[in-house]
């Protein structure tokens, strides 16, 4: 053979070498897919006690709480409290500036005792009139009697009707002049009643005994009405406002125990129970309110606070136990995979109560069988596929 039909040998046995290389490469990769066990961990189901859980989460809250504010405009000249400070029910809070209405309630004090001196003086002159329309009667009466006998002339007895009458007048507006008098001192009553009212606005007091939380306003500061100066919560009962899926909403009724983690001590439980649901439903997180009392507090908490609460729905003491990670959904259909022979058998399951981390079984597998799940999150099982149990 020649030097150039040995070459062309050389470059033929070289490409057949690269497509075998190729070739056992590609083969390879095949293998490794299709036929390669699957690397798995394996979790023998065991038995024990399990308490099923719906979980929410929210914020401390109290379920008291007020807005503490002046019921008129005026000056803040004193606040009396910090936020932190414990209070009690009828102590004073906040004192506005009382000059003016101090001045404008002694004037109507003042109004409203000449009102008095002047119905006194009223009755004084009525009196008067009476005694007037008295003698005026008496004399008319006489002069009616004589006037038979014709003691009298007509002319006397025309002006003793005259002053009758203008008796009977005068008393009339003795009555008028008490009538109008005893509306004007309602009237300073009322007005005096109002001065004072205002004036013990400028106290506002504690509705009841609390904790300060908040303080919003400093002596100077002009108030108005409902403007808050301080926030009051009552630290008899706080709970946890907490939302839960609405999915849930039939599991969950007053009554029901919870444990309860602040994110302040995530380390720590506190006991709680549901006290109160929620009747309206968000309709874009399709969330309901579920309020937990929490019977015992934090040594060092705030209201809005942040918490999720675990509500107890169910409690079982022997059932065989299911780790949520292990159950696998095929379709519509839950399952597990368990290996047999070094394969991935399927086995549907069904399943009772459920907490974060356990499914309580009711049918399908049993203790001591071994579940799998492949070692990688992203990897899969298929039925009847090879598994290597590590």
């Amino acid at each position: 053979m020649d030097k150039k039909g040995e070459n062309r040998v050389n470059r033929w046995l070289w490409q057949a070498l690269k497509l075998l290389l190729v070739a056992a490469v590609v083969g390879g990769v095949i293998y490794r897919v299709k036929f390669a066990p699957l690397v798995v961990t394996e979790h023998q189901l065991k038995q024990g006690p399990i308490v099923a859980e719906v979980m929410g989460t929210g914020t401390l809250e109290a379920r008291v709480k007020a807005t503490i504010s002046s019921k008129i405009s005026g000056l803040l000249s004193k606040v009396l409290v910090d936020q932190g400070d414990r209070v009690t029910k009828g102590q004073l809070l906040v004192e506005l500036d009382d000059e003016v209405l101090i001045q404008r309630v002694a004037i109507a004090q003042a109004d409203l005792e000449a009102k008095e001196a002047s119905i006194k003086r009223l009755s004084t002159d009525k009196k008067r009139e009476l005694a007037v329309l008295k003698q005026a009667t008496q004399l008319l009466d006489r002069m009616q009697k004589a006037i038979a006998t014709r003691s009298v002339s007509q002319t006397d007895l025309e002006k003793s009707s005259e002053m009758f009458a203008i008796a009977q007048a005068g008393l009339a507006r003795a009555d008028a002049a008490i009538a109008q008098g005893e509306k004007e001192l309602v009237t300073a009553e009322e007005t005096l009643h109002y001065h004072r009212a205002a004036l013990d606005n400028t106290k506002v007091l504690s509705p009841f005994d609390g904790l300060i939380v908040r303080r919003q306003r400093d002596p100077g500061d002009i108030v108005l009405p409902g403007s808050a100066v301080l926030r009051l919560v009552s630290t008899e009962e706080l709970w946890v406002s907490a939302w839960v899926d609405e999915t849930q909403m039939g599991k969950v009724d007053p009554g029901q125990g919870a444990r309860v983690v602040f994110r302040s001590e995530p380390d720590r439980i506190f006991t709680g129970k549901v006290v109160r649901l929620g009747r309206e439903t968000d309709r874009e997180s399709r969330e309901f309110v579920v309020d937990v009392s929490v019977l015992k507090k934090p040594e060092n908490w705030a209201v809005g606070q942040r918490a999720e609460v675990y509500i107890e729905t169910g409690r079982k003491d022997q059932v065989v136990l299911l780790p949520v990670r292990y159950v696998q959904w095929r379709d519509s259909e839950v399952g597990v995979f368990i290996a047999v022979a070094g394969k991935a058998v399927w086995h549907p399951v069904k399943l009772g109560l459920r907490n974060d981390k356990f499914y309580e079984v009711l049918e399908g597998v049993k203790v001591g069988d071994g579940l799998i799940i492949p070692l990688k999150v992203k990897k899969h099982l298929l039925e009847g596929q090879k598994v290597k149990v590590k």
